[in-house]
Order: C-alpha cells, then sequence, then structure tokens
C-alpha cells in the first residue's frame, strides 16, 4: 500500500498506526533513510491494501472506520484531500485493508507463469522480499531467487531441479507468503512467532530451477517453442512428458555437478533424455551454472534441494559432510516423519557438489510418496511435512 509523507510522520508512527513491526517497513522502502522523510515522499506499507469506497448517506469517519476496524487516522492518512466534518455523499474515499489470507492459492499445473504471477502478487504486498534474477533457463526465462529475511545467516532453500517434481515450487511459494503474512499479521507458524527468525536467518529461495522443463511437463510440446521437434524426438513422438526429469536439452540438472560426475556419466545415458542425462561435462547447462554460481557468490551455511518423491532426506557425501549435517537431519526428521539417509550410489547432485566444495550441510528432501509427477491431492499433506523442514532452516 502506497502512502505520502506528511509533516511529522515517521516510520515508528506508521508501524504504531499499522501495527507492522517497523523493520519490515524500513526494508519495504530500502531508498528512503528512516531519520529522513521528506513531506510528499512516497512510502510503502507492508501488508496492506487500499480498497474503493463510495460514501453513503450518514455515514462519518467514525462508523467507516469501526466498520473496517482501522483507525480515523489511518483514513485521514491515506485520504489527505477528505475532511472529516464535511463528507459528501457519492464521495470516493479509500480504505486501507490488511491482507489476512493467502495469496498463494492456485497450486495446480504450476506452471512458470503462475508462479511469476504469484511473485508478482506477492511483492506488491510485501515489498521486503527481495528479488532479483540469477541467470536464464535455455529458453530465456529468468532464474528467479527470491529474498526474505535480514540476518546474517545465511541459508538456501531451492525446488523444480526435476520438471516433473514441479510440485516443489507451489510448496516453496506457499511457504513464502504463509512467512510474510505471519511477519505482517504478528501471527505465528506451528506455534513459533517469525519476526526473531526473520531478524535472525536470511532467506534465499529458488523456487523453480527449471522452468522450461516444468512447463514442458505441463503444458505438452508446444511449451518448448523453437526445440518442439528436438523433445518430441527424445520422447519417442509421444506427448506425454509426465515423465520428463530433465531441461529443454535433455540433461538432467540435478546430475551436472562436479561432485564425481565422471562416476555418474560413466553408467548413464550418452545423450539427451527424459531423465538422467548428465550433459557433455560438469556445468553444462545455463541453469547449473546459474545455481553454483549463486552458490559461489553467497556464504550460505546450508543448502536444501527438494525433490520429489521417498519420504527421505539425503544428507551425506563421500564422508564430506560436517558433523553438524547429522544434527540438522535427526531435526528435520523429527518435525516431517521423513526418513535420514547419509549415503546412496548417486553423485553429482547439487547437495553433492555444495558439501565437496564448501564442507557445509547440504541436504536432498524427497516430499510425497508415489510416482512423480506426484497427485496434486497430496499437496495439503506435502506442504505440512515439509513446513516443519522450512521452518527448521530459520531456527537452526
Amino acid at each position: 500500500m502506497e502512502i505520502f509523507v506528511r509533516s511529522g510522520d515517521t516510520f515508528w508512527y506508521y508501524s504504531q498506526l499499522f501495527g507492522i513491526p517497523m523493520i519490515l517497513i524500513e526494508r519495504s522502502n530500502p531508498q528512503i533513510a528512516a531519520n529522513q522523510l521528506m513531506v510528499g515522499q512516497q512510502v510503502q506499507i507492508p501488508g496492506y491494501v487500499l480498497s474503493g469506497y463510495t460514501i453513503k448517506e450518514n455515514d462519518s469517519l467514525w462508523s467507516i472506520a469501526i466498520n473496517n476496524n482501522i483507525s480515523i487516522a489511518s483514513l485521514l492518512l491515506v485520504n489527505p484531500m477528505i475532511s472529516a466534518t464535511n463528507l459528501q455523499i457519492g464521495q470516493e474515499i479509500s480504505i486501507p485493508q490488511q491482507i489476512r489470507e493467502l495469496i498463494v492459492t492456485d497450486v495446480n499445473n504450476y506452471t512458470y507463469e503462475k508462479m511469476l504471477a504469484d511473485i508478482q502478487q506477492l511483492l506488491a504486498v510485501y515489498p521486503f522480499i527481495f528479488r532479483q534474477t540469477i541467470g536464464s533457463s535455455v529458453m530465456g526465462k529468468e532464474l528467479i531467487e527470491l529474498q526474505i529475511g535480514t540476518g546474517e545467516k545465511q541459508v538456501h532453500l531451492n525446488g523444480s531441479f526435476h520438471a516433473n517434481e514441479w510440485i516443489t515450487t507451489p510448496v516453496i511459494m506457499s511457504f513464502i507468503n504463509e512467512y510474510a503474512l505471519s511477519l505482517t499479521n504478528n501471527t505465528p507458524i506451528r506455534g513459533i512467532f517469525m519476526l526473531p527468525l526473520y531478524m535472525d536467518t536470511l532467506l534465499s529461495i529458488v523456487p523453480m530451477v527449471n522452468p522450461d522443463g516444468v512447463d514442458l511437463v505441463l503444458k505438452g510440446s508446444s511449451a518448448a517453442g523453437e526445440h518442439q521437434n528436438e523433445v518430441l524426438a527424445i520422447n519417442n513422438q509421444n506427448e506425454d512428458f509426465s515423465n520428463w526429469k530433465a531441461n529443454i536439452n535433455g540433461v538432467d540438472l540435478n546430475n551436472q555437478y562436479p561432485a564425481l560426475w565422471e562416476v555418474e556419466a560413466a553408467r548413464k545415458p550418452t545423450t539427451p533424455q527424459p531423465r538422467d542425462y548428465p550433459g557433455p561435462h560438469p556445468l553444462s547447462e545455463p541453469e547449473s551454472i546459474a545455481m553454483a554460481e549463486l552458490a559461489n557468490s553467497r556464504d550460505f551455511l546450508r543448502v536444501n534441494a527438494f525433490h520429489t518423491q521417498g519420504e527421505v532426506i539425503y544428507w551425506g557425501f563421500e564422508g564430506l559432510e560436517p558433523p553438524v549435517s547429522e544434527v540438522i537431519v535427526n531435526e528435520y526428521a523429527r518435525v516431517s516423519g521423513y526418513l535420514p539417509v547419509q549415503y546412496i550410489d548417486s553423485f553429482a547432485g547439487y547437495k553433492d557438489w555444495f558439501i565437496q566444495e564448501f564442507r557445509r550441510p547440504g541436504f536432498t528432501i524427497e516430499l510425497g510418496t508415489g510416482i512423480n509427477p506426484l497427485p496434486i491431492g497430496q499437496f495439503p499433506e506435502i506442504y505440512q511435512e515439509s513446513l516443519g523442514i522450512m521452518l527448521a532452516n530459520l531456527y537452526l
């Protein structure tokens, strides 16, 4: 919600007026110093939107405020031109309304376009969420990172490395939404008030690593554009891409990392496939490169890659994982009910490479059970199981 600064206004005053923590207002207005507000300056108030209202007979600012559970002071702030003593029937005013419901609700067939639309709405209501582009897919789609939090501790979470595991993206997006909603309404998630965690941790999120592949699975070969003939050839001219895990080049993005890549390549397909082809060499794909560059440019304490399925958590790589990894995975298991598995005969994954390169904890978390792509009917259960893991990343 946009408001305009009046003489004597401060961020602290706005915080008290709207019941929003001042740090969220400050982070929603990074271009403005808190002690340098200027009259007429535009300020974003997170967690609110403006709705229109037409003055009716016998209306007063007091009655309008009571009926909408807001203060007269907030009405006067967003309607600087109205006269409190001389409202005119038919006059149009604005009413600040606090958002109390989730924005991310349409989680079925969660395409790249759906994600972009949800991100746009989330940023409009919660401008303390920061968005940046970390790279592009083969087809030129932006690979988006979202950041939420102000702490020095940095942790990372990603989804949809594999195309037909797209349900991981709305799981992550739903958490971002619930997190922001809890901050602006001062309501807990599973008994945890989120503001101290927001102050302590910077959460980095790439909700869809493989947007080209996700759209291919959900929309068919037409989503491949100029790559349509190639993906159809790889898929034996079958328009059913539900088994497709790879990016649009037929490369498995989670077999792309220089962490025993040669071992994996020796036993995997040697040509583009719907799944398992590790590419001609490590980090051959723009999506893989972007994710590696992201980790190299930050100071992530740990990374978490959401996949499906199996309800297991893989947490080791060649004995290079630090001892704290076991402590963390046991907490993940406690809050999710998932089974920790230290080692598996699979290499060249993102968490493998992160553990190898940084000697810090990395986790591959397999959500849900069944055959990919998991049915959307599992979403509520999967979300509740993974919610504990996402929260644990903030408090551990």
